[in-house]
């Protein structure tokens, strides 16, 4: 982006006076087309190029604001968990690494729950943040998303999370890994309400989290060009010594080969979500109820009258 420095930004401090400074996120760089775009252009287009349709990676906030109704919603705090139970450290402390996250996003970890309305209908909502520390799964994850679970059926709502994550977090060892049968008996309790249980798979979605309860949705909906999977492509290749399918571990191979129901534009899923919302929690019958008769109702045979559904048909 030096040409935006050494040219365009001087041009621009000369237009509007010289002495100001001129913001350097002014302009975004598709990582796809490598298109610049202007930021007032992209947060109107959800985050998505509008030279080649790529789905950039928005935050957990954004997220929400897109999702929810107006973009109002409660977001819900979880019980506080240990946040270093393994003391660990690598080139720094994994504490000084969760104060960095939490500086930079404005969030105690990974996930956000919370809950409002998605076309009138009321939902539970855990999303993850992939710029917190890629998204990954810890103690606190875990918690979370047994917090989100159980609002849903104290509420009757249904539960929809939003994966975009690298995997387990690697700094709390086995509690981590421990997250991931956790996550299950989640998803397990909401089932057993007899409640919806959506995933929206975002980019990218890999590790324990899709070994997880990211791919147990009753219904799994996929951003369009999301990385989906559980080891890396460069992984598999090298341990199966094969090049592997154009597109391989994309939404939309994994639509074509039946592993997600449906890839939805950031654009449309709102919509969607309500239309399979509906589906899902609409307990009102959408006509009218006709009456069940017996057989031997005035020798009618019990054939109700569709016409007047007080009175059966004759003959």
């Amino acid at each position: 982006m030096n040409w935006l420095k050494n040219f365009v930004r001087p041009k621009l401090q000369k237009l509007v006076g010289g002495g100001k400074d001129i913001p350097e996120n002014l302009w975004h760089k598709c990582p796809e087309c490598t298109q610049m775009i202007f930021h007032r252009d992209l947060d109107k287009n959800l985050h998505v190029c509008h030279h080649c349709g790529h789905h950039m990676r928005i935050s957990a906030q954004k997220r929400l604001e897109m999702l929810f109704d107006d973009g109002a919603f409660q977001k819900v705090e979880a019980a506080p968990t240990v946040e270093d139970p393994l003391k660990f450290r690598d080139r720094r402390k994994y504490t000084d690494r969760l104060k960095e996250s939490r500086t930079k996003t404005g969030n105690n970890d990974a996930l956000i729950v919370a809950h409002g309305k998605i076309s009138g209908i009321g939902v539970v909502v855990a999303a993850l943040d992939f710029s917190f520390m890629g998204g990954s799964m810890g103690v606190a994850v875990g918690e979370g998303l047994l917090t989100a679970a159980r609002l849903a059926v104290v509420q009757d709502s249904a539960l929809i999370v939003v994966p975009s994550s690298g995997g387990a977090r690697m700094q709390e060892g086995i509690y981590s890994l421990m997250q991931l049968p956790r996550s299950i008996i989640a998803v397990e309790e909401v089932r057993d309400a007899g409640l919806p249980y959506i995933v929206i798979l975002a980019d990218p979605t890999t590790g324990g989290v899709s070994a997880s309860f990211a791919m147990l949705g009753d219904i799994a909906i996929a951003e369009p060009g999301a990385v989906i999977g559980f080891a890396g492509a460069r992984v598999i290749e090298q341990t199966i010594r094969e090049t592997l399918p154009e597109g391989f571990q994309r939404s939309e191979y994994l639509y074509e080969h039946g592993m997600v129901d449906m890839v939805v534009h950031r654009a449309e899923l709102r919509d969607a979500l309500g239309r399979v919302l509906s589906l899902l929690k609409n307990q009102t019958p959408a006509a009218h109820v006709l009456p069940m008769l017996d057989a031997d109702a005035k020798g009618t045979g019990g054939v109700p009258n569709i016409h007047n559904p007080g009175k059966p048909d004759k003959g």
